[in-house]
């Protein structure tokens, strides 16, 4: 019986031995295993990031940006859908708001108030103002949010739920 001396084997006769051949052969297909595994129970910061969700409140204190706001809004909505948008309306600014409200051309606004708000966003008409300027609440359109002053939402949206400012 002889021995063989494995520090003389050269690599074609390494690979000749049926053992080491076996584990070159599979040697590819258990890095590709591998790797699915890897790909498949990675975390998840190695996967694609979601839009982020950015809060915006418009500042609408005069009706005649009323028209401008909604259409930035719906701009806005479309680039980002996971966008949260509130218009907060007070002094002049509610007027946009009331039913039969049109703009200069006479188009009415709340077809594009209601499409906003099945995207989500949210109007906030100031109840100070109202009082103010004697507007009866049901005159303001449905789905408003009545809020006791709309300076007020405008302060607390951007110090207490970090709302990005946005006046048109």
């Amino acid at each position: 019986m002889t021995t063989q001396d494995y520090t003389q084997n050269s690599p074609v006769e390494i690979t000749a031995n049926p053992i080491y051949r076996e584990t070159l052969y599979y040697l590819p297909l258990l890095v590709a295993i591998l790797l699915a595994l890897f790909v498949a129970f990675s975390p998840p910061a190695l996967a694609e990031p979601a839009a982020t969700a950015v809060k915006v409140v418009y500042h609408i204190d005069d009706a005649s940006t009323g028209r401008f706001a909604l259409h930035i809004a719906e701009d806005h909505i479309k680039a980002n859908p996971n966008m949260q948008v509130a218009m907060v309306a007070y002094a002049g600014g509610v007027d946009f708001l009331l039913k039969g409200a049109t703009d200069k051309r006479g188009n009415a606004y709340e077809p594009n108030v209601k499409a906003l708000l099945a995207h989500g966003v949210h109007f906030k008409v100031c109840k100070t103002t109202l009082k103010f300027r004697d507007i009866p609440t049901d005159q303001v359109l449905d789905g408003m949010e009545l809020v006791p002053s709309g300076t007020y939402e405008v302060i607390r949206l951007q110090g207490e739920e970090g709302y990005v400012y946005l006046k048109p």
